[in-house]
């Protein structure tokens, strides 16, 4: 795979002003794209040597380019050359309107997105079925990427969590309170889409939004607790098709039986120990 990558490896040290400075010294800071780089002589006496069209050629290997008409830094014409000189499979997906360095979250979500899709044509899936019949749970960990990035394993279900960039995070994933409401909004709907097809109801579509917040106890009318503060989650449920009034009420004392909704509503006992491995 390949994003915004440059052809020839001259292209590289065409773009340092200052390669004097570099055999001088060994190795220097230099600015590609509004970024620092730290370059070492080794590197460019590397880079002098590749014949990346060769290379290529001879990958045999599926390959995705990524690439922008409008990068300043590497042109398209870049991408054209390496796509020819790649032998199939091979893919090109063009990224208008993003810089070199997809500076913009989105054009950075976007390749990720696709390469999800793209890579699964080529993954062995019987070693995916595997992993997903091994793992057990929900495995939590760090990426390494920022103070709170972690990596949330299910089976072959791969998700990030993380905080938002005012709280330290990258805000590269759910936070931790929205991964529960996203848990009981899934819950809430699959639920009510199980009952309204038992039900023969004709319900076309629905909608959860939830919102999670504190509340002072006393602002609780039915709550036992009645000091300090309690959480409390908002679930606004939309129900698209011709439901009569009996049968969206009905739905909605239906969305409080979620298994999910019961957790969290009822008493639970969550045990912690060290992990020996």
């Amino acid at each position: 795979m390949t994003i915004a990558a440059p052809c020839d490896p001259a292209h590289v040290t065409g773009l340092l002003k200052n390669r004097g400075d570099v055999d001088a010294a060994g190795d220097i800071n230099v600015t590609l794209a509004g970024r620092s780089f730290r370059v070492s002589r080794g590197f460019l006496d590397d880079v002098a040597q590749q014949r990346l069209g060769e290379r290529i050629g001879a990958l045999h290997k599926a390959l995705l380019l990524f690439h922008s008409p409008t990068d300043d830094i590497v042109g398209i014409e870049n991408a054209a050359f390496i796509f020819t000189a790649a032998k199939h499979p091979k893919s090109f997906v063009s990224l208008a309107g993003a810089d070199h360095l997809l500076s913009r979250g989105s054009d950075a979500t976007y390749v990720a997105s696709v390469i999800r899709a793209w890579v699964e044509r080529y993954l062995d899936a019987t070693n995916v079925v595997a992993d997903a019949q091994s793992d057990a749970g929900v495995l939590v960990r760090e990426t390494g990427a920022g103070r709170f990035q972690q990596e949330i394993r299910s089976g072959r279900h791969r998700i990030l969590a993380d905080e938002p960039v005012a709280a330290g995070g990258l805000d590269s994933g759910l936070e931790p309170y929205d991964l529960v409401l996203a848990g009981l909004g899934a819950c809430t709907s699959m639920t009510l889409r199980l009952y309204a097809e038992r039900k023969a109801l004709p319900l076309d579509r629905l909608t959860v939004r939830l919102h999670h917040s504190r509340i002072h106890a006393q602002d609780c009318t039915d709550c036992e607790t009645k000091e300090g503060l309690l959480d409390r989650i908002d679930r606004a449920i939309t129900f698209e098709g011709d439901l009569s009034k009996e049968e969206r009420k009905r739905l909605l004392e239906i969305a409080d039986k979620c298994p999910v909704h019961r957790t969290l509503t009822s008493e639970i006992d969550i045990r912690t120990v060290e992990d020996p491995t």
